[in-house]
C-alpha cells in the first residue's frame, strides 16, 4: 500500500496516531515501524519522546477498540466470514488466525489483554475475543492500554538507542533484526510468568 508506506516515510504526531489504529485493526502495517522510526527522530531532536509513545499508545486503544465492537455486535459467523474473504486475505486475515487469538483469550482470560499485546500474531487480534466474550468494556480499554503502552516504550526505547549506533539508511534493517530478538524474549518472559502462576496455583491447591 503505497500511501502506507508514504506515510511511514512522514512520520509526524497525526500519522503516528493513524497507523498505530491502523495497526491495531486488521491492516498489516508493523508497529516496529512506526513507533520505533518515531524514536529515532526523537533522539535527533525532531519528536517528543513522550507524546511519541502517547500518540501510538491512543492510536492502538482507538484500533482495538474498533475490533472490541465489532466482535461485540457482530458475532463469531461475521468475524469469520470476513476473515475469510477476499477483503480478510488483502488484510493477511483468515479465520485460523482469529481462533488462535481466541484460544489465547480463553486460556488466560482477561490478562490476555494485556499479554496478548505483547505476541506477534495474536497482538492486533486479541481485542476480537475481547468483543466476543462481552468483555467490560474499561476493564478492556484498560488492560489495552497497558499492553499497548509497555510494547509502544519497548519500541521508544530501541528506536532511541538505535539513533546512537545506526544510520538512518539502515535503520529498517537492524529494527526488524532487533525486533525479533524482542519478540522471542517478550514470549520467553509471558511464558515464564504464566508457569510460574500455574505452579504457585497448583501449590496452594
Amino acid at each position: 500500500m503505497n500511501w502506507i508506506t508514504t506515510l511511514l516515510e512522514n512520520l509526524n504526531y497525526g500519522t503516528i496516531w493513524f497507523l498505530m489504529l491502523l495497526e491495531s485493526t486488521v491492516i498489516p502495517v508493523p508497529s516496529e515501524l512506526v513507533v520505533s522510526p518515531a524514536a529515532y527522530h526523537a533522539a535527533g531532536g525532531n519528536l517528543n519522546i513522550f507524546l511519541v509513545i502517547l500518540f501510538a499508545t491512543i492510536g492502538a486503544d482507538c484500533g482495538a477498540t474498533i475490533n472490541y465492537l465489532a466482535g461485540y455486535y457482530l458475532g463469531r459467523p461475521i468475524i469469520y466470514r470476513f476473515a475469510n474473504s477476499k477483503w480478510g486475505k488483502m488484510c493477511l486475515l483468515n479465520q485460523k488466525k482469529v481462533e488462535k487469538s481466541e484460544e489465547y483469550f480463553n486460556n488466560h482470560g482477561m490478562v490476555a489483554t494485556i499479554t496478548g499485546r505483547l505476541i506477534v500474531g495474536i497482538r492486533h487480534l486479541i481485542s476480537i475475543p475481547a468483543g466476543l466474550a462481552k468483555m467490560t468494556f474499561w476493564k478492556f480499554l484498560l488492560y489495552t492500554t497497558i499492553g499497548a503502552g509497555i510494547w509502544n516504550c519497548i519500541l521508544a526505547a530501541l528506536g532511541w538507542y538505535l539513533h546512537a549506533v545506526v544510520p538512518e539508511d539502515q535503520l529498517t534493517d537492524k529494527i526488524m533484526e532487533y525486533g525479533d530478538v524482542i519478540t522471542y524474549t517478550i514470549i520467553g518472559l509471558v511464558v515464564a510468568v504464566g508457569l510460574y502462576f500455574l505452579v504457585k496455583h497448583y501449590r496452594k491447591k
